[in-house]
């Protein structure tokens, strides 16, 4: 293995993906506090705009499911900025509700954003960064890319999807010097999660998110879940027997994704809504 050429964050280029709002926002203000210089993309151009002036980053319209959209990003942000030497896939988007009842057209959201928007930003920064021998990538997933949880089945299929994309693309990156983590949040208080009441996951603030993706670019851990000990329980799941998991399951009320607060969820559905037209048509 090839020892990743460390990245001194004073100057550097950050790129962010779904940058206007919560995690994204929080990560754009943690590294423009570290000295970096940060471009981010968001499908909701007015609000990342507003993010961009009172933040300091760099704003641009990007749709992570579209290969050309984040090409069309990435060309822009090096433009001003130079070659990215630090890539945060972050925009990500999670509809609830039981498998059978859930539109198959939000299924192929999530996979379009949630897995192809992974996989078209690393296409796209990967081959500058091992022809520099150096650069990070680091793709938010989630604690649900390790944990099944009830009414969220298609997000934890696409979230495991991003954790074993990462986990193999950093094996495959190893001897090139360029270096890969996966973030795994447990409930993130932010629109992503209103309405749901995930207990007994904690939640967490975006800023811990932003916190934790920071520091990846020192330690260049192959994962890291926030809080760190949501992590070792999931981990520690597989070894209990399922009938006591099952059980244990019953008894703390798991299942209550499939029961969220219609009326403080109302403002994300509709956001949804309208980003499943967009991939429809």
């Amino acid at each position: 293995m090839t020892r990743p050429t460390p990245i001194d964050l004073t100057g550097a280029h950050v790129a962010i993906t779904g940058g206007a709002r919560g995690i994204g926002r929080a990560t754009v203000v943690a590294f423009l506090a570290r000295g970096a210089r940060v471009s981010f993309g968001d499908l909701d151009l007015p609000t990342a705009r507003a993010t961009a002036r009172e933040t300091g980053g760099s704003a641009h319209l990007l749709d992570v499911a579209d290969p050309s959209s984040y090409d069309a990003f990435v060309t822009a942000a090096e433009a001003e900025h130079g070659p990215v030497d630090v890539l945060v896939n972050n925009a990500g988007v999670m509809p609830n509700g039981p498998f059978l009842e859930l539109d198959p057209a939000l299924d192929r959201l999530m996979m379009e954003v949630n897995v192809h928007g992974v996989l078209h930003g690393l296409r796209r920064v990967l081959p500058g960064m091992v022809e520099r021998r150096r650069g990070h990538v680091v793709n938010v997933a989630s604690l649900a890319g390790k944990f099944p949880i009830p009414g969220l089945a298609v997000y934890n299929a696409s979230k495991y999807a991003v954790v074993g994309l990462t986990a193999a693309t950093r094996l495959e990156m190893a001897p090139h010097g360029v270096t890969l983590t996966a973030v795994l949040p447990s409930a993130v208080d932010t629109e992503l999660a209103s309405g749901l009441d995930m207990r007994p996951i904690p939640k967490v603030t975006p800023a811990r998110i932003a916190d934790a993706i920071v520091s990846s670019v020192r330690s260049r851990a192959a994962e890291i879940a926030v809080p760190s000990y949501v992590g070792a329980l999931a981990a520690g799941t597989h070894l209990v027997p399922v009938p006591v998991l099952d059980r244990v399951r019953r008894l703390v009320r798991d299942d209550r994704a499939l029961h969220p607060d219609a009326a403080a969820r109302t403002a994300y559905t509709e956001r949804l809504g309208a980003a499943t037209e967009r991939t429809s048509s």
